[in-house]
């Protein structure tokens, strides 16, 4: 499958920034603003991004005018959503009918935006799975997250990215394409055309917040009982949060460990990838190697 990759941004270029699904701080998105002219770019704020209707930023009219303007614009060179939340799910048929392929853009964004990810990839367009606006409002170029942002858009390089090991790593090394994203969003999108679960010589990482133990074991044997898991060339367990232990496991890794059994591809844990401050882009689409110890982890750029 060939992706294609955005151009890198110059000075000047335009960053939109967007609320595709809930609500945010206004605040973000004045301090991401200013972040972005720090470096170089022209931020362009979307007219609905800082508002509130329910939970969501907007309605579902109002957020996919926003998200087509942006993306249909030739001055845009990046999207970057302010959050997630809930609400991405409601874009996608109108986006699907949008020629993204002829002037692709990147898109950031993690959380609910896995929905938005799933569907660059479905248009073999390459995204950034990363920090939104709160990371860049409040943090310097000195945070590793925004220095690797800068890097990727500015075409600085796609450095690798290493963790530390765990005692429940599957040891070996897997090549392929990078996909993935918030485990109950593309569960949801099992059996669409954003299926990015269980896809052949795929690198598959995962994440996920404020979920019980069982509802990700739930998933997990879905893609198990699927055959999912017998495609992937491999998988990275990126950092589940907020969650409780229950009477069955201690941790959401040793579940993880548990309903893993079998699965032959390398599998690595404890990616810093998901809803924690440090949580590092990576590129959605990427040509990869993932390289699992009991000491460390690599994911190298091939």
């Amino acid at each position: 499958m060939s992706i294609i990759f955005p151009p890198s941004l110059r000075p000047g270029d335009a960053v939109a920034i967007v609320s595709p699904a809930s609500a945010v701080n206004p605040d973000y998105i004045n301090g991401a603003a200013t972040h972005l002219r720090q470096w170089g770019f022209r931020p362009v704020v979307a007219p609905h991004a800082g508002g509130t209707e329910g939970s969501y930023s907007a309605s579902t009219d109002n957020r996919l005018a926003d998200l087509k303007a942006v993306l249909l614009n030739p001055e845009v060179r990046a999207v970057l959503c302010s959050r997630g939340g809930y609400g991405c799910v409601h874009l996608l048929p109108e986006l699907a009918t949008l020629p993204l392929e002829a002037d692709p853009k990147w898109l950031i964004g993690f959380s609910d935006v896995s929905a938005l990810h799933a569907l660059m990839q479905s248009k073999r367009i390459a995204s950034i799975h990363g920090s939104m606006a709160k990371a860049l409002a409040l943090h310097d170029d000195d945070f590793e997250p925004n220095r690797r942002l800068r890097a990727i858009l500015s075409g600085g390089g796609i450095d690798p990215l290493e963790w530390a090991g765990s005692e429940y790593n599957r040891p070996g090394v897997a090549r392929g394409r990078l996909v993935g994203g918030n485990l109950a969003v593309l569960q949801a999108l099992i059996s669409t055309p954003y299926d990015l679960l269980g896809l052949s010589d795929t690198i598959l990482f995962i994440e996920d917040i404020a979920e019980p133990i069982y509802k990700v074991e739930r998933i997990i044997y879905q893609l198990r009982l699927s055959g999912a898991l017998n495609r992937v060339a491999g998988l990275i367990i990126g950092q589940f949060t907020d969650y409780r232990p229950d009477r069955n496991f201690a941790s959401m890794e040793q579940m993880l460990d548990n309903a893993l059994v079998g699965v032959e591809c390398p599998v690595s844990f404890g990616a810093p990838i998901g809803h924690i401050d440090n949580n590092m882009p990576v590129v959605e689409g990427l040509q990869c190697t993932l390289e699992v110890s009991p000491a460390r982890s690599r994911l190298i750029p091939s």
